[in-house]
């Protein structure tokens, strides 16, 4: 089995957002995925995909996947996490107000993507973006 999905997600677009992680939910059950990975695969990708509405200038999910394997890729435009040690911290966040009053941006994103993932990687540079890849065994 290989499976590819992608998706394209714009900043402050919290109209869809939401819409991959839900199709990706969707889809892993029809292939017959164990539901404890579904849920957990379905709320790093929740969180990623809202970290790209909130955070980035838009972005993309991509998810592979494989017999053994799923991989969750996020990439974003812009603008990049200058510490991201404070960017894992539980609790921590950079998102506005006006974010905030719509109930997210309470810092969790990161944390719950990571305490997710069976294997998990970010990188970011600042004014280009930042990459997170997560790995899921089946």
């Amino acid at each position: 089995m290989s499976y590819e999905l992608v998706f394209d997600v714009k900043r402050g677009d919290f109209d869809t957002a939401g819409e991959a992680s839900r199709k990706i939910k969707r889809t892993l059950q029809q292939l017959g995925v164990a539901n404890k990975v579904i849920r957990k695969v379905s709320i790093a990708g929740y969180e990623g995909e809202m970290n790209l509405a909130i955070h980035s200038s838009g972005g993309r999910i991509v998810l592979q996947v494989g017999e053994e394997e799923l991989v969750l890729t996020i990439e974003d435009v812009g603008p990049g996490i200058a510490n991201i040690d404070l960017a894992m911290t539980a609790g921590w966040s950079t998102a506005g107000d006006e974010v905030r009053q719509m109930g997210f941006g309470a810092g969790m994103g990161l944390p719950n993507m990571k305490n997710n993932a069976d294997s998990f990687e970010i990188s970011s540079r600042i004014g280009e973006g930042t990459k997170i890849v997560m790995k899921f065994f089946v």
